[in-house]
Parts: structure tokens; sequence; C-alpha cells
């Protein structure tokens, strides 16, 4: 999973100096810090709102994130989270686990469907990803490496593409994004600055020149329309 994030960053610049009684001459601030502070803000904001939504899966080693999608516990994640396990362990943003089943899985969109028994997180709000634009902001919320709740912001890179996931399934009209994706992000959230899911994280580009190391700001997530439908079909098929 790509593993990189480029950075965005906003900086405000102030001036400052200082007047003698006779001077006549005022100093005034050459860059206002509102629009930064409010940026700020909002990053807070969508990450308290999604976190509790966003849970750790574990698959017998393996460890991935998952969204919750409903009230009943069901989890939409990655397949290749997934596996082929029958039984998993899903934490909570809270830390508590609670045990999980699989719905069902699509494996050539990468997707699957759980249900956890016991907490009753709020699920979700996903948006329509036909309406993003390239240079929307994202952040990506998920448990990289197990670091539970992590966080990393970027934008969307581009949208439409299609990518190889190397293992026979070919992903079609997925988001680029530069928000940093590690190991454990698969299956988590993309969100916008609504606090809407965009995507799940799904995998990283590689770079032959890097000897097959991940290329850095290249992450791939899968889109939410596609998110929705496919779960939507899962949960109507048990």
């Amino acid at each position: 999973m790509a593993k990189t994030l480029a950075a965005l960053a906003a900086v405000a610049a102030a001036g400052c100096g200082s007047t003698s009684a006779g001077s006549g001459v005022s100093a005034v601030p050459i860059a206002s810090t509102t629009a930064t502070g409010s940026l700020q803000q909002q990053f807070v904001s969508v990450v308290q709102a999604v976190s509790p939504s966003v849970v750790q899966i574990r698959s017998g080693h393996a460890l991935g994130s998952g969204i919750v999608v409903d009230a009943r516990g069901d989890v939409v994640t990655n397949a290749h989270v997934v596996g082929s396990a029958t039984r998993l362990i899903v934490t909570l943003a809270t830390g508590d686990s609670h045990p999980a089943t699989v719905v069902g899985t699509d494996r050539a969109n990468d997707l699957a469907l759980i249900r956890f028994t016991g907490g009753r997180p709020r699920p979700a709000t996903f948006a329509d990803s036909s309406q993003l634009q390239v240079g929307d902001i994202a952040l990506a919320i998920g448990n990289p490496l197990g670091l539970r709740s992590s966080v990393t912001q970027g934008i969307v890179s581009a949208v439409g593409r299609s990518v190889s996931e190397g293992n026979g399934v070919t992903l079609s009209s997925v988001i680029q994004t530069s928000a940093a994706v590690n190991p454990g992000n698969s299956g988590g959230a993309l969100v916008d600055l609504s606090g809407r899911v965009i995507g799940i994280p799904t995998l990283s580009a590689l770079d032959p020149q890097m000897g097959g190391g991940e290329a850095p700001g290249i992450g791939f997530a899968i889109d939410s329309n596609t998110v929705r439908q496919v779960a939507a079909a899962l949960a109507g098929g048990r």
C-alpha cells in the first residue's frame, strides 16, 4: 500500500515592527492566519467525527482497517484484509474489541463485508465520488502498522485510474491520492473536508527504479460509489 504523503501545508506570515513617537510609521501584518486556523480546525473536526467509524481488523497475524456502514455492525473493508479467515477481531477507536464474521467478499473489486456484535459506533457517511475533483483535500484515517486511528493528509491526485494489484485483480476507476497509505491502512477511510468517505485506501504504487519499493506520494483508493454498491450487494446476499 502506498505509504507516503505529499503533505499539504498552509503557511501564513505576519510582519512585525516598531514605531517611534515621531516617525508616523505604523506596522501592519502582511498576511492573516485566519484562513490557516480555520482549515486546521476543519481537519480536527473531520477527524473527530470520522475516527469512531473506522475500526481495526485483525485476521490471523494480519492487521487492516474497516469502515462501519450501518447500525447492525456491518463493516466494509478490503477482501485482501480478510483473506481466507472466517473469524476476525474488530477493535473500535475506543480500544474495545469484538468478534466478527465474514458476510461476503467480492474479490474482483477487492472488497469484503464483515459483521461484529457488541459495540455500536456511528456509521460513516459516504460521498458521491463522481463529484470528486483533482486537488480536493483528502484525509486517510486507519490503523497503519497497528497504530490505531492514525491520520494522514494530502489531495486527490487523479480520478478514474486503472491499477493492477499484481494478483490477477485489476481495479478500475480508482482514486489516486497523495495522502500516505501505509500497511494496515487498507480498508480504512479516505475522507473529504465534510467528513464524508470518498474512498477506501487499498494499495500503493511500486517504483521499479527503487527495486520495487513503494513510490512516495502515490496511493490508490477504491471510490466510494463502488464501495457502497458492493457493500449493499453483499449485505443483501447474506
